[in-house]
């Protein structure tokens, strides 16, 4: 039987979504739903498994995690594409990475709940609701509001669609930005300054990497309007969070609406969970039932055309 492991199912989903009778017999399948404290720890509970069945980037899958694993021979990561994972190393290895298909609308629906629980003040309302209070802010309204994109691919064009719906402007930028897209969208593509300077929502919407790694700085963050929000739905890492801290806590910006962190889970002692203008959620934007059921059906098929030795959706 091939030995698998299931790392990161926080929410203890996957038997929810496969039929772990029909595969006994097959496979010994561990889950683990807590994050692993560091490398040293995953080394020592995954060094038996010959599979790994990962969900987004919730675990590196680094160069020295991967040569601790002696007797692994397949990964199956949710999506087609996961930036934790070491290709370089799992090619040296002869370890097969495949992937899965992706729904890309829950991440733009999820940036729509932050901004508009942005505008409206959400968060604060319904807090104050169970505390017995009553109209306790003012909202803005999103009609005849400039949206800045940082991306106008697949999701941040949808959220421009929306957005067109609201009544909004749209202006976009990113270092590859399809002109013939924004023409379509009847988006207007602008510098990034000129993005900063003129949105009253700045939302981001491109891959990492480095040329995007700490895009959004205090330099950044200083020529926002005072009035304006920053939403990230994208990853972490794209905005310094020691310098989106000062700006929430300094009013530099009015707030800011977050799905992705530095580092995910976020501490619960984290400085951004203490911010009255922090909009937070746990990284939510592509858990829904629709993508689990791809993401852990897709995976089960994958890890059955490995063991044939026809492997399918590879990731090189």
């Amino acid at each position: 039987m091939i030995k698998i492991a299931i790392l990161d199912d926080y929410q203890n989903f996957f038997h929810e979504f496969i039929d772990l009778k029909k595969l006994e017999g097959k496979y010994e399948i561990k889950v683990f739903s807590e994050a692993f404290k560091n490398e040293e720890e995953a080394i020592e509970n995954l060094k038996d498994f010959e599979a790994l069945l990962i969900m987004r980037e919730r675990t590196p899958i680094t160069k020295n995690l991967i040569n601790n694993l002696k007797k692994l021979k397949f990964i199956v990561t949710s999506g087609m594409r996961n930036k934790a994972i070491d290709l370089k190393a799992t090619k040296e290895k002869k370890i097969i990475v495949t992937g899965t298909e992706i729904n890309s609308n829950p991440a733009a629906e999820l940036t729509w709940a932050l901004i508009l629980g942005l505008a409206r003040n959400i968060k604060t309302e319904v807090d104050n609701m169970f505390q017995g209070y009553w109209q306790t802010t003012i909202g803005v309204e999103l009609k005849g509001k400039i949206l800045g994109l940082i991306g106008l691919g697949k999701i941040g064009s949808q959220v421009a669609k929306i957005a067109k719906a609201f009544g909004m402007q749209v202006i976009a930028w990113s270092e590859n930005l399809d002109l013939n897209k924004c023409k379509e969208l009847d988006v207007l593509p602008v510098s990034k300054n000129d993005l900063l300077k003129t949105s009253d929502f700045v939302s981001i919407h491109v891959v990492l990497g480095d040329r995007y790694k700490e895009l959004i700085k205090l330099k950044e963050f200083d020529m926002m309007k005072k009035t304006a929000f920053l939403i990230n739905t994208s990853r972490g890492p794209i905005v310094n969070e020691d310098d989106l801290i000062i700006a929430l806590s300094t009013n530099v910006i009015a707030g800011a609406g977050l799905d992705v962190y530095e580092k995910e889970p976020l501490p619960s002692d984290h400085k951004l969970r203490f911010l009255p203008n922090a909009l937070l959620l746990p990284h939510l934007g592509y858990v829904t039932a629709e993508n689990y059921s791809i993401f852990y059906s897709q995976m089960i098929e994958n890890l059955e055309s490995c063991a044939s030795g026809k492997p399918i959706r590879t990731i090189e």
